[in-house]
């Protein structure tokens, strides 16, 4: 068995979580191919050290300012290989970065060393080989990430070692000039190497017990999922579900590997698996639940619409005219309302209210602010009847007004559009109708069990009880008949 096995920035912040993470690996022989982040935070108000090189390249003309994030950096460093007692000098590292930081080389070669650094520590820490990804990860000319010649960069090198340590988020173009993945990058770099090498399983270590079925800042103690598929997965990723970057699932997907969501500071607990499909069944109708505010919609109306031939690309051409992508479009006979981010679209609105009129003169248009779109998602839902109607009545219970409401072909997912100010609210009440009343029900089973239990319990008592009375009876009159005889 082969595996690739990343470990986020909270799992690595420490000298303690990187023995931490040196008894998962050794644990498992099969744990070959190690992909880490950079250090992040050890307390909630520490700095991780990928925002702290952000803020050393910018302050690079700044001598002194410059000099003294420069030496917290490196004291994070240090603070590690000291704590792990291992033999490691960075200093020549240390003086190639100040020098291209000085030269302005890049903020994405400055955000990719500390994932470079660290997987440097963990190399001699485990006693692995280091690779440097941008050896292997490439992208192309235009900055755009190359899959196909990645799979054969990394496939020829990695093939020929054992065990080794990838540094996660970054890569390099064919000239050597560092590009990065977004934050969150290295998920998708141990989803590279992952489909890349054919591997068994993709363990994502991070500081949670899998995926949630929602945002645990919205509902404290949130339950995790036992089993999601990619396709479940990726409506939540998108939708704002944070444990695994969205890119990450389309290598893994295409090789047909599992993903296993795991914690680090919990490794006996069995975590999320992300899987292509599953024949078990969901514990609840849904799988999860994810949002995101910060969007506003754009209502048209013309009498006659459905039967104007190209309408709807005709508006879609005006967004596409101002660069602004959209997020749904639910319609009616003559009406047909865009969803869009917000942040987008301000800047531009005017430029497409007027290019929809000359494109499409419509009768009517209107404008709403400030909304948040929330994804209902779950396999369970397509042998479930009545999911919408529980989801209007869970949100009419919590007087939240719907916006929008819109669902696939595939019944894989449901969007509810709501105010920015109800995002909160919609996400417990939903959460309420379709999770807690269930475990509130599992409870009160389990409780009816146990009382039906007690009463079996009982009645076997009573029944033992009436034995051993019958049979002190049964020898008390045979004693009498003995007697009897005897007399």
């Amino acid at each position: 068995m082969k595996k690739v096995v990343k470990f986020g920035g909270s799992s690595l912040a420490s000298a303690e979580q990187f023995e931490k993470v040196g008894k998962i690996i050794r644990a498992d022989e099969s744990r070959r191919y190690v992909v880490p982040s950079a250090p992040g935070k050890r307390f909630s108000e520490d700095t991780k050290v990928t925002d702290l090189l952000y803020a050393c390249y910018e302050a690079a003309k700044e001598e002194a300012k410059f000099k003294a994030i420069l030496e917290k950096i490196k004291s994070r460093y240090q603070e590690i290989i000291d704590g792990l007692q291992i033999s490691l000098s960075l200093e020549e590292d240390f003086e190639e970065i100040k020098e291209n930081f000085k030269n302005q080389i890049g903020n994405e070669y400055a955000a990719s060393r500390g994932e470079y650094l660290n997987g440097k520590i963990m190399a001699v820490y485990l006693g692995y080989e280091f690779v440097d990804p941008a050896e292997i990860i490439r992208f192309d000319g235009n900055g755009q990430f190359d899959a196909e010649i990645t799979e054969l960069l990394v496939a020829r090198k990695l093939n020929t070692i054992e065990r080794a340590v990838v540094p996660g988020f970054y890569g390099a173009k064919e000239n050597g000039e560092i590009k990065t993945f977004s934050r969150g990058g290295s998920d998708i770099t141990g989803s590279i190497l992952a489909g890349a090498l054919d591997v068994d399983l993709y363990e994502n270590w991070t500081d949670v017990s899998g995926v949630m079925v929602t945002d645990p800042r919205i509902i404290p103690n949130t339950k995790s999922i036992d089993t999601i598929t990619y396709r479940e997965l990726r409506e939540l990723s998108y939708m704002g579900a944070t444990v695994l970057h969205e890119d990450a699932i389309f290598p893994v997907r295409k090789a047909g590997i599992p993903i296993n969501i795991k914690n680090t500071n919990a490794p006996e607990e069995e975590g999320t698996m992300i899987v292509e499909d599953t024949c078990k069944k969901p514990l609840y109708t849904i799988t999860g639940i994810a949002g995101k505010k910060g969007f506003c919609s754009l209502f048209i109306e013309k009498s006659m619409m459905n039967a104007e031939i190209g309408f709807g690309r005709k508006v879609l051409q005006v967004l596409e005219e101002q660069g602004i992508s959209f997020e749904h479009i639910p319609s009616g006979i003559d009406t047909m309302t865009v969803f869009i981010h917000q942040d987008e679209f301000a800047e531009k609105e005017q430029q497409v209210i007027a290019g929809v009129h000359r494109t499409v003169n419509p009768d009517y248009m209107e404008l709403e602010s400030d909304l948040a779109l929330i994804a209902v998602v779950g396999r369970g839902m397509r042998s479930n009847r009545g999911t919408a109607a529980r989801i209007f009545a869970a949100l009419a219970h919590a007087n939240v007004n719907v916006k929008m409401i819109d669902q696939g072909s595939s019944e894989l997912n449901i969007i509810v559009g709501v105010k920015n100010e109800d995002f909160e609210v919609a996400i417990k009440a939903l959460y309420d109708i379709f999770v807690d009343l269930i475990l509130h029900k599992q409870y009160n089973q389990l409780q009816l069990d146990i009382h039906q239990d007690l009463y079996r319990l009982l009645y076997l008592c009573l029944c033992v009880q009436k034995c051993i009375i019958k049979y002190h009876f049964y020898k008390r009159n045979l004693r009498v008949e003995e007697e009897k005889l005897a007399f």
